[in-house]
């Protein structure tokens, strides 16, 4: 956080569920993620973020036959592609592929899919573009990798908006 100030998870979580702007509202499913995140130490939350690499939904056997489909996420060191569906009602399923090699990016990845999979294409455009910041890791992790998980996000929000327009 700004200012110098050290929070705990607890307070940062506070001061976030304080929030009059609603710029920090997150869908349930975001919500759950971060306040896991917030819930541990730093290296604890690493370990979680290892977890999420192991929970990575397996890409829908189209994509696995068509992966010319999926996008590649260019911020992204490494290997990963993905694609957002948005259905006729408006709910959104994101596909991830991420190599096993590299967990930290595998983890963001399942944050991603899992986080933003099942929600309203309203809700997915409404998620703050700094999440990945607000999971507490930015002295785990390189600030490379950090990117790397907002340009997903990124790119899964530009795919909704260009699904929604056509």
């Amino acid at each position: 956080m700004g200012g110098g100030h050290q929070f705990t998870g607890a307070q940062m979580h506070e001061r976030r569920a304080a929030s009059v702007d609603g710029v920090t509202d997150l869908p349930a499913s975001l919500a759950e993620i971060r306040d896991d995140f917030l819930s541990f130490s730093e290296a604890d939350r690493l370990q979680l973020l290892l977890e999420f690499s192991n929970e990575l939904p397996a890409v829908a056997q189209k994509y696995r036959e068509h992966p010319e489909l999926l996008e590649r996420v260019e911020e992204c060191q490494s290997p990963v592609y993905f694609i957002a569906e948005v259905a006729p009602s408006g709910r959104v399923d994101v596909h991830v592929t991420a190599p096993a090699e590299a967990p930290t990016t595998r983890g963001f990845a399942s944050i991603i899919a899992q986080g933003l999979s099942g929600l309203s294409a309203a809700e997915v455009l409404a998620v703050p573009d700094d999440f990945a910041l607000m999971l507490g890791l930015t002295g785990a992790v390189s600030p490379l990798r950090l990117n790397g998980m907002s340009g997903m996000l990124w790119r899964v929000k530009r795919q909704v908006l260009a699904k929604m327009a056509a």
